[in-house]
């Protein structure tokens, strides 16, 4: 059976780790390229980098700081944030990334999923979704959760993966940084859509809540920020209750 992975993320903006709540209310959360050196000392499977703002201000993720990290972990490592060509992706590897998370851009042009796929190979495309449930719906949003679409998270979820993504990460974004649980009957849903791993995003707050987000939400991997960066649940620690509770993980 594979391993269920924990997957600290790192929002950057301004060169710095960020976290908010539902998206907005940022706090600054430490240096990255410190924390990304730490999660990969303390047992973390892989690492999310996302440079939030980068879409937003029509701009590249920043490379050095790419470079610095991956200098620093021995761990997968995922970045995302501004990639809109084939170039950037190739840029962003050479740098020392293993993986590339597009979101956006990926909605705009849908065609830019086989392209990555096709060039670089499925498993280290990672498609973002970011949705928001609204009236009983799940709604895709754009540019980090700013711009709402008519498109159906389940719909988009399914052609994703047609077109050659490797991984699905799905944020909710009605449970980011509430530390409320995350969105286990969407995640559980997903599963049964699609045959790619689904990490599962927003809303961790407590241990039980990834057990619950493996169990209920059938979720491959759970990604959070602030519990990690702010030391409320310690990478072991988590993976011991895991353990524990019957979920395998790598200790």
């Amino acid at each position: 059976m594979l391993t269920k992975r924990i997957v600290p993320c790192l929002d950057i903006k301004n060169g710095r780790t960020v976290k908010g709540v539902n998206f907005v209310d940022l706090r600054d959360a430490g240096d990255p390229v410190i924390l990304a050196k730490q999660y990969a000392d303390l047992g973390a499977d892989e690492l999310v980098f996302l440079d939030i703002a980068a879409t937003l201000e029509n701009r590249k993720t920043m490379h050095d700081m790419v470079l610095k990290v991956a200098e620093q972990v021995n761990i997968p490592f995922t970045v995302g944030g501004g990639i809109s060509t084939v170039e950037d992706v190739d840029d962003l590897l050479h740098c020392g990334a293993d993986k590339v998370s597009i979101n956006s851009s990926a909605v705009k042009r849908p065609e830019m999923i086989n392209e990555l796929s096709d060039k670089f190979g499925s498993q280290c495309v990672v498609v973002a979704i970011d949705a928001k449930q609204v009236n009983g719906e799940w709604l895709v949003h754009l540019a980090g959760g700013t711009i709402p679409t008519t498109i159906k998270l389940f719909e988009w979820a399914i052609e994703v993966e047609q077109r050659g993504a490797g991984e699905i990460l799905f944020t909710s974004m009605n449970h980011d940084g509430t530390k409320a649980g995350f969105a286990n009957e969407a995640l559980a849903k997903l599963s049964e859509l699609v045959n790619i791993p689904i990490i599962a995003s927003g809303g961790a707050g407590n241990i039980q809540h990834f057990v619950d987000t493996f169990n209920i939400g059938k979720a491959d991997a759970a990604l959070a920020a602030s519990v990690f960066h702010f030391g409320e649940i310690p990478i072991l620690e988590l993976k011991e209750a895991l353990y524990n509770n019957g979920i395998p993980v790598r200790i």
